[in-house]
């Protein structure tokens, strides 16, 4: 009688984890806030770049497209948008407000390609980059040292102010970055507005994505944009000016979606 090879058992996708870790971040001056910070193993997760039309905040997105990680993403005209800067997905550009001359082609983007995520200036990705691109902006670590000086404005975001809230290069607020270390994307967000938490200064975060091991760092959206969420659940607690917490957080024009790759075979 003809016998029948046994079929290995059916084993069902099982989604990788970022770790997640809250520490207490001290300054300088003894002042204190709280950083967020997640870090994805590259071979488990990839990166893209999302519009978020009409703007959503972060964490009613992921809830609405079944995504599980996500951090804010760049810039934007409020209220509404458009998005402030380039903005590429799949290789075609999206609608949006250019930055001011000269600073467009100076200021740092986010580009993803192929499965690599590169962080760099505008002009260094080409007039029609593939894959997604987002520019934001400053950059904040390079060769795993801090770029950004007390008063130094390199890509102009002081200098070309009016478009935004405020000069964002100028005292302390809630923040997000994203850097790459090795095999890992971190994704940073600190909590600021509020007594127990100062929230940091440009110099500051890219000083502290540095001591959390980036070997380069790109600054997001902040404020009261400054989100990420991870395991489907917003981390941090984003606020407005005068401390005005920000339930769910401010909805916003772009994010960064934290991807599992599937295992290959």
């Amino acid at each position: 009688m003809p016998t029948s090879s046994p079929t290995a058992p059916f084993r069902a996708f099982e989604a990788p984890r970022p770790t997640l870790e809250r520490r207490r971040h001290r300054l300088a001056d003894g002042a204190l806030t709280t950083l967020h910070v997640a870090r994805f193993g590259r071979a488990e997760f990839g990166l893209r770049v999302v519009a978020l039309r009409p703007c959503s905040t972060v964490q009613a997105w992921c809830e609405r497209s079944g995504a599980d990680h996500a951090i804010v993403g760049g810039f934007y005209m409020r209220p509404g948008g458009p998005a402030l800067g380039d903005l590429w997905i799949d290789g075609r550009a999206l609608p949006s407000e250019p930055f001011d001359a000269p600073w467009h082609e100076q200021r740092a983007c986010v580009h993803v390609a192929g499965g690599e995520v590169r962080l760099a200036a505008r002009h260094e990705l080409g007039s029609i980059p593939h894959g997604d691109l987002l520019h934001a902006g400053p950059m904040l670590v390079a060769g795993g040292a801090p770029l950004i000086q007390e008063g130094v404005d390199s890509e102009g975001f002081s200098a070309g102010s009016r478009q935004f809230d405020s000069d964002i290069t100028a005292g302390r607020y809630p923040r997000a970055a994203l850097g790459l270390a090795g095999e890992e994307l971190i994704a940073v967000v600190c909590d600021g507005r509020a007594d127990g938490d100062a929230g940091l200064t440009m110099a500051e975060l890219a000083a502290a994505m540095a001591g959390l091991g980036a070997e380069r760092a790109i600054n997001l959206d902040g404020g009261g944009s400054a989100s990420l969420v991870v395991g489907g659940g917003l981390v941090n607690t984003p606020r407005e000016e005068h401390g005005l917490e920000l339930e769910g957080g401010r909805e916003v024009a772009t994010a960064l979606h934290f991807v599992p790759r599937q295992p290959r075979g």
